[in-house]
C-alpha cells in the first residue's frame, strides 16, 4: 500500500486537471497557462489568459520573460497530441516548475470552462484573473 501512494502522490506532483487549474486561476494562485501548440491553434482557441509558447520554441530567449517563481501548466489539444508533455519537459530543463494539464483544452471544453481566440466560447464558466 505503501507504494502505491507515493506512486498517485508523485503523479499528481506532475499533472493537473482543468477543475485544479480552474480552481487555481479563480483563487489568484500564482499560475499561468501556457499552450505550447503552434500559433494557429492558440489562435483559434486557448484557455483564457494564457499564453502561447509553441513547444518548438521554448528557449532560454524565448522565456526570459518569465518569473520562475510561478506554476507553469501546460496543454495542448487533448489525449491524441503530445505538445503538452514536450512542452513541460522543455520548461523544466529551463528550470521552471511546471505542470502538464490531463486531457488539454478538449477537456477544459468538456468541463464547461469558457475559451477564447477566434473559435471561443465565452459562454462557458469563466474566471477573474488576479494578474
Amino acid at each position: 500500500m505503501e507504494e502505491q501512494i507515493k506512486f498517485y502522490e508523485h503523479k499528481l506532483v506532475f499533472e493537473m486537471d482543468p477543475s485544479d487549474l480552474f480552481d487555481a486561476l479563480n483563487n489568484g494562485e500564482k499560475v499561468i497557462a501556457i499552450d505550447a501548440r503552434k500559433a494557429f491553434g492558440f489562435e483559434a482557441e486557448h484557455i483564457p489568459n494564457a499564453i502561447n509558447i509553441p513547444h518548438r520554441e521554448m528557449s532560454v530567449e524565448t522565456t526570459k520573460h518569465l518569473d520562475k517563481d510561478i506554476l507553469y501548466v501546460t496543454y495542448c489539444d487533448g489525449i491524441g497530441c503530445n505538445a503538452s508533455t514536450k512542452g513541460a519537459l522543455n520548461m523544466t530543463k529551463l528550470g521552471f516548475k511546471v505542470k502538464e494539464l490531463i486531457g488539454g483544452i478538449e477537456w477544459w471544453k468538456f468541463d464547461g470552462y469558457a475559451t477564447e481566440g477566434e473559435k471561443g466560447n465565452k459562454a462557458g464558466l469563466k474566471f477573474e484573473c488576479a494578474c
